[in-house]
């Protein structure tokens, strides 16, 4: 998940000023952000110097442990993104997608079912890279063309997995939620991570993220989509929703209906903006034995308005709608507006389903745990990440608030870890977290 990581304008008040307070706004000279290389030991090599193509191209690496990628293509596919340059970005992982697809087309999967479950997931996962930066206009017929080969890639391939995944569609009040299952293959009742991701990212995903972690360790995952994620905003055309728990307990009837789920240790894991969303359904679903924030989130507004600057949550607070929503429409048609700012906002407004940006603020300000964090009563994995830019500070207030019900753990850059939701350290993360679940369902 990239974001705001600069104030979303810079008004009259320094030497930094670049218009004038709420009147109009002049191309800001900023540029994306970057990130140099250095030798510091807690300092990763930098994929790009667009900090959050830097992010993105790590996340494509990130699921390379656990079947999602391969480090080589990927690094070759970075090579050919120009920074700060959507279609860039979407060029490079589509031509990867389509050799990675044509790979695929090659193997037997009947003889070699591994060689082939492989490039089916790769493939799956770069025309979901490919998407990630086109939201910005709904009508561009790619986000649903990509989105259905990465869902045709993706289901080929857990086809061809030893217990074979079996998507499932839940009916909730008002919507339908897409589900798959993945059956652990360990014999009886067994426990159940469901695996909720976040503002950006699908449930397929997921899988390579922590679920294949969790299966190797004899749990069953369940990953699942609600309103505003990937496939239910396209199939369905609902944005996000804040009472996750509507999502979440139709999740936790289903699962407690298989045999294979040992209904009594049900865990969920919520995944960056997903961090809020888990805890919040936890305040309501209390069949829930444990649940993971990775990372924290207590307030998702706060999270934003952290990053707009004074002068510009001053303007929202003031009503003024139209000139806040012309001044953030020209800084986005502005080419030197940073890469997290631009895409932020266009993510936002697609994923709330919003026509313009002080309706998308308006929505983010409902996703607060304020007055109902004190009403979970599962144990909290609260995962930081030492040098995550996006939710800063959000981990640590959640923890406080939770009390002794709240595991902390930061993880840190010099371990590779310090990025949000510790991306590029998968299996570090999935040790440390995985084996806490285990630890509280054994007890």
């Amino acid at each position: 998940m990239v974001f705001l990581n600069t104030p979303l304008l810079l008004f009259v008040c320094s030497g930094l000023a670049v218009g004038s307070p709420f009147t109009r706004i002049i191309s800001p000279q900023v540029q994306p952000v970057k990130r140099e290389n250095t030798t510091r030991a807690d300092t990763m090599l930098q994929l790009s110097s667009d900090e959050d193509f830097h992010f993105e191209i790590l996340r494509a690496l990130s699921v390379a442990p656990y079947q999602g990628s391969d480090i080589g293509e990927v690094l070759l596919a970075a090579n050919q993104i120009a920074p700060g340059d959507f279609e860039s970005f979407y060029s490079a992982f589509n031509d990867l997608a389509n050799r990675v697809h044509n790979q695929a087309k090659a193997i037997n999967p009947g003889r070699y079912p591994v060689s082939a479950r492989n490039a089916l997931f790769r493939e799956a996962t770069y025309y979901r890279m490919a998407d990630f930066f086109l939201h910005g206009n709904w009508s561009d017929p790619r986000i649903n063309s990509l989105w259905a080969k990465q869902f045709a890639a993706f289901d080929s391939a857990i086809a061809l997995l030893p217990k074979p995944g079996e998507r499932v569609v839940l009916q909730a009040n008002g919507f339908k939620i897409p589900t798959i299952f993945f059956s652990s293959g360990v014999p009886g009742p067994r426990p159940t991570l469901l695996l909720c991701n976040g503002f950006d990212g699908s449930q397929e995903e997921m899988y390579h993220a922590v679920g294949e972690a969790a299966l190797q360790r004899g749990i069953n995952v369940i990953t699942f989509e609600g309103p505003g994620q990937p496939t239910v905003r396209r199939q369905q055309g609902l944005g996000f929703i804040p009472e996750w728990e509507k999502v979440v307990s139709p999740v936790v009837d289903y699962a407690s209906s298989r045999r294979e789920v040992d209904a009594s240790k049900i865990g969920l894991w919520g995944q960056s903006f997903g961090g809020y969303l888990a805890p919040r359904a936890a305040a309501f679903e209390h069949r829930l034995t444990a649940v993971i924030a990775n990372d924290g989130l207590y307030s998702f507004g706060d999270a934003v308005f952290a990053q707009f600057g004074d002068d510009m949550a001053a303007l929202y607070r003031s009503g003024d709608q139209a000139t806040f929503n012309n001044i953030v429409s020209r800084l986005l048609k502005d080419p030197s507006t940073p890469t997290g700012t631009r895409w932020a906002i266009e993510q936002g407004m697609w994923s709330f389903k919003v026509t313009s940006p002080f309706e998308w603020v308006t929505e983010i300000e409902k996703y607060t745990l304020e007055g109902v964090v004190d009403n979970i009563t599962a144990p909290v994995f609260v995962a930081d990440a030492g040098g995550d830019i996006f939710f800063n500070g959000q981990a640590k207030i959640l923890a406080e608030k939770l009390g002794n019900r709240a595991t902390y753990h930061l993880f840190e850059s010099v371990d590779g870890a310090g990025e949000h939701c510790s991306l590029g350290a998968s299996v570090l993360s999935a040790q440390v977290t995985l084996d806490w679940f285990l630890d509280v369902i054994s007890s």
